[in-house]
């Protein structure tokens, strides 16, 4: 399962966020959003774990919870949109 984590300080790191989630499971993979310039964190992540029922319980356990300060939210990740190549761009 695809979850999103959001709401995260700047300063979060990959590494802590593996930390976290490793407490519910194995996690497949893990990408932090970072502006593509400056390299700072946008504030949100995706966390792929293969088990349902772990990932379950990691979003019901993170959900609205504290980490590094802030309330941070987590639920399951929408399906990304493919984009009209005929967006008219004006």
């Amino acid at each position: 399962m695809n979850i999103y984590v959001g709401q995260l300080p700047y300063a979060t790191t990959a590494d802590d966020l593996r930390a976290k989630f490793s407490e519910f499971g194995e996690i497949a993979s893990l990408n932090l959003i970072t502006d593509k310039f400056s390299g700072q964190s946008k504030g949100f992540a995706f966390v792929e774990m293969p088990d349902n029922a772990e990932a379950d319980k990691a979003i019901k356990a993170l959900n609205k919870s504290m980490f590094q300060g802030r309330e941070i939210k987590v639920n399951q990740a929408e399906q990304r949109r493919e984009k009209s190549p005929y967006k008219k761009r004006w």
